[in-house]
């Protein structure tokens, strides 16, 4: 059964094949890969400094960590309203410092300078929440270019590693290997905080699949909501067909109409999964794991997945997030699809970060919370239950995905309760932030909150879980 979507008549059509997700207690497979899966995003072998070492994480594939697995981050130079914050590329110096803040920035208006944060008292320092990833005092540059590892003197005299000219850390949040629970490969828009990004080697994919542009966190697949998702180099999402065999195209004469080959350079060669066949003398086309890649001509925007809509064709991922818990479903909505709870009401996260000049976040239940009740109930506790409540789950409920889990929240503070804790809550968490449902909603598909908050719920406040959103760029923005 398959969805109609890409317009206005999203609905139509599509509330069967939600309602049949619903019913047998599990989301629709278009979005993840199964826990038995083995595909996982391939890399370019770098050179790296001794004690770090790469680990494939469930959503943004290969990273690098450190000796102890602890995912590796940088903090990219970033403008907002009146300046900008962050990490200079190549300038020699971190802005991460062992400075606790306690005043606003006044970075962004309408908010002045000067303010004193609420958590003056507790806040940390950057450093305490981002440490810096130290080198040996006799550090050597490693690799080239877009690839280098070289170093920069801190305050305190101690060398700290860089990477492609940005300084790299590691977040308190991440306690096991594979843990990126600090920051998100996921694009941070608008008036996003100056997030702090994953770092990893290049994905090991051909030129034809691999942006132009410098930044060389723009190479190779797409970061979305639910994987990496593979494009062309010019930004165009690529696809996969049923009725091809194995390393062999059957797409011809009335199926080219629609469907146009990626062809390979008659100097191109196999590489790993990368493979490449002959359609016709001189022809070459590119093939992903033996099957045979297209674009749509039919696309109209860049990373669509409206080709997939047609009965048999599919986009394509390097990789992909393991499928949720089956507590969520998938729910069709007025610009795509959302997460949705068992009963199919959306699925809300919840977006924060201080205007500190070191941009610390506050979305997660160990952190300040005194925004979000500001946001959600006025800083009533209880009228954020009412407004926002929290997708409950059994205390004994399990996962296969590592990006979620079961939480224990006191609700009268927001923050993590103790186990046997009188009132605790257990809820569902994603990625340690637990997620929420709006009472404006009143039924499945509904996303009345989308973007609440201030500047459109990305500095603080709730936006849906976007799986596919055809008008916009949310199901790659959170």
């Amino acid at each position: 059964m398959r969805r109609l979507r890409g317009s206005v008549g999203v609905l139509v059509g599509a509330t069967a094949f939600a309602t049949l997700a619903m019913a047998q207690g599990q989301p629709a497979a278009d979005y993840w890969q199964a826990p038995s899966s083995t595909d996982k995003e391939d890399y370019v072998r770098v050179p790296m400094p001794a004690g770090i070492q790469v680990v494939n994480s469930e959503l943004e594939g290969p990273v690098f960590a450190d000796a102890n697995g602890k995912t590796l981050y940088s903090w990219p130079l970033k403008n907002l309203r009146n300046g900008d914050t962050g990490d200079r590329k190549d300038s020699g110096v971190s802005s991460c410092t062992d400075e606790v803040q306690k005043v606003t920035s006044g970075l962004m208006s309408p908010y002045p300078g000067g303010l004193l944060l609420p958590n003056v008292e507790t806040r940390k320092s950057c450093t305490q929440v981002w440490p810096p990833l130290i080198a040996p005092a006799d550090a050597k540059p490693i690799g080239s270019g877009h690839n280098q590892w070289s170093t920069i003197k801190r305050a305190d005299g101690k060398l700290q590693w860089t990477f492609g000219g940005y300084p790299l850390y590691t977040s308190d949040l991440d306690k096991k290997q594979g843990d990126v629970l600090g920051g998100s490969k996921i694009q941070r828009p608008g008036d996003s905080p100056v997030a702090r990004v994953p770092v990893g080697p290049p994905a090991n994919v051909p030129p034809e699949f691999a942006g132009t542009d410098a930044d060389p966190s723009r190479y190779g697949p797409l970061q979305t909501a639910t994987g990496r998702l593979l494009t062309d180099h010019k930004g165009f999402s690529v696809y996969t067909w049923d009725g091809d065999e194995p390393n062999k195209s059957k797409c011809t004469r009335e199926c080219l109409k629609d469907w146009t080959p990626v062809t390979a350079a008659v100097t191109a060669r196999p590489n790993g999964e990368w493979g490449i066949i002959e359609r016709s003398p001189g022809i070459k086309q590119w093939t992903f794991r033996k099957k045979p890649l297209y674009t749509y001509v039919l696309d109209r925007s860049t990373r669509s997945l409206v080709g997939s809509d047609v009965p048999g064709w599919h986009n394509v991922y390097t990789q992909r997030a393991i499928t949720p818990p089956k507590d969520f479903t998938v729910q069709d909505s007025i610009a795509g699809q959302v997460l949705g709870d068992a009963k199919g009401m959306t699925v809300y996260i919840y977006n924060c970060g201080d205007d500190a000049r070191d941009q610390l976040a506050c979305d997660h239940p160990d952190t300040e919370q005194a925004y979000r009740l500001a946001i959600c109930g006025n800083s009533d506790p209880k009228l954020c239950l009412e407004s926002f409540p929290y997708v409950q789950a059994a205390p004994n409920a399990k996962s296969d995905s590592g990006l979620w889990s079961v939480m224990l929240i006191d609700p009268n503070t927001g923050r993590r309760a103790q186990q046997g804790q009188q009132g605790a809550l257990s809820v569902w968490a994603y990625r340690e932030r637990p997620v929420y449902t709006c009472s404006l909603d009143r039924q499945p598909g509904d996303a009345n909150c989308d973007s609440f908050g201030e500047f459109n719920g990305r500095r603080n406040g709730y936006r849906a879980f976007w799986l596919r959103d055809d008008f916009g760029n949310s199901a790659y923005s959170f």
